[in-house]
């Protein structure tokens, strides 16, 4: 999609489209069928905009919810979006920081203060005082981000190279009412001025013309140009993958990795705001923690066995988690705890170990084969076995199911059979 298409379904006959391609895909109808039925009324063209832009809206209601259906999307730019619910958790400490923004007001429609042709300011729109501190959100995209900060009372000006997912920011922002507090600019990050800001957001695209890069420096903007911004800027936050490199984070930054139900969604480093090391939250339920100088020891696999929570083992929080269910570490390099006691924690997985053998094929099967276990749930941390040609090899027959563990101890493989034992994640 480009521009002028985009524009197109801002008109009113872009719009009646759009609304009978939402209702044609809720139907259930094949792509071929919908598209001869909307081309019956509309140009092929027009069409094709509509039927890709209400699927993108069907694929973004996982993401965003009820608010899909009146957003705008691109392919990518729906994939890098954040979860609404990270977003607001951010936007919630940064409103939260006490960074001493006055009140302001803005049209809210980007430089020019215009909004997007068709797009109405939604129900909670009009110019009104930002109550939060101004933000300067680079890499903007979409607008995932600066719809939470607007939402949390910052005053937030956007920026991103492209055009497109400009203008469909700015009509997200219009679209949920957002534009009173919003301005949205084409313009390159690396020239822009944090200082005038209270806070710097960034977002820094993570993916070139091969896919999806793990590799800050190949980030755009480069991750030194991320770096000048920060340093530029009275206090930042910068989003990045979770598999950040550690010699990435500048000194005496926060760095804080999310998970989102039990699944690690992002990271986010924080300068400028008193804080400092690692810390791990888990949402929705808000929970956090943050390094104690806890040192955990390793010894025997006892009844229970914790899996700690993503955010916390790329944290390096592991020897607090397992402070907190008084237990030790399998493996001095390994991210699996073990103890005598239940200890109910958002923190961990638990479960509870039945069996501890050393790795042998022969021997597991014969296990689950005696054990009647006909479904596994396979787990690996420090092993090397192919997990997917283990299930095969298995040849499982039975009516009982049972959690699998592989894992190494003083450098021997080792496996874990396991039942769950529910816990609290979250």
């Amino acid at each position: 999609m480009d521009l002028d298409t985009l524009r197109m379904l801002f008109a009113p006959a872009g719009r009646a489209a759009l609304d009978e391609a939402v209702r044609i895909i809720a139907d259930g109808a094949d792509p071929v069928a919908a598209a001869s039925a909307l081309r019956r009324s509309h140009s092929p063209e027009l069409a094709a905009a509509a039927l890709t832009q209400a699927s993108l809206r069907r694929r973004a209601e996982t993401k965003f919810g009820a608010d899909a259906a009146v957003m705008f999307f691109t392919p990518h730019g729906l994939e890098q979006a954040t979860r609404p619910e990270v977003a607001a958790h951010r936007a919630a400490r940064i409103s939260a920081a006490g960074l001493g923004a006055a009140g302001f007001e803005a049209t809210g429609a980007g430089p020019t203060g215009v909004r997007p042709a068709g797009v109405p300011d939604g129900p909670t729109g009009g110019v009104r005082a930002a109550e939060g501190p101004r933000v300067l959100d680079v890499c903007c995209g979409i607008g995932g981000d600066l719809l939470a900060l607007a939402r949390a009372g910052c005053a937030v000006d956007a920026l991103d190279l492209d055009p497109l997912t400009v203008e469909i920011a700015r009509a997200n922002a219009a679209a949920l009412g957002l534009s009173s507090l919003v301005t949205v600019r084409t313009a390159d990050a690396a020239a822009a001025d944090p200082g005038e800001y209270d806070l710097l957001f960034a977002d820094p695209a993570r993916r070139g013309a091969r896919g999806r890069t793990f590799d800050p420096m190949a980030y755009s903007p480069s991750w030194p140009v991320v770096l000048d911004l920060v340093a530029r800027a009275p206090a930042a936050c910068l989003k990045t993958a979770p598999g950040i490199p550690y010699e990435f984070i500048p000194e005496g930054a926060e760095a804080e990795w999310v998970s989102y139900r039990g699944e690690v969604k992002e990271a986010a480093i924080w300068t400028g705001m008193g804080t400092g090391g690692r810390r791990a939250t888990l949402l929705p339920s808000g929970a956090t923690l943050t390094a104690s100088g806890a040192e955990a020891d390793a010894g025997p696999v006892s009844r229970y066995l914790y899996e700690p929570d993503g955010a916390a083992v790329r944290a390096h929080l592991v020897a607090e988690v397992a402070a907190l269910v008084s237990g030790h570490l399998v493996d001095p390099r390994i991210a699996y705890i073990t103890g005598d006691r239940l200890v109910p924690t958002p923190w961990a997985a638990c479960y509870e170990v039945t069996d501890v053998m050393p790795f042998s094929l022969k021997r597991l099967r014969a296990a689950l084969r005696e054990r009647r276990v006909g479904a596994v749930t396979i787990k690996k941390r420090g092993s090397a076995v192919d997990v997917e040609r283990l299930r095969k090899d298995l040849r499982l027959s039975g009516s009982e199911s049972v959690v699998i563990v592989l894992t190494r101890i003083e450098d021997r493989p080792f496996v874990l059979l396991c039942q769950p034992v529910t816990s609290q994640k979250g």
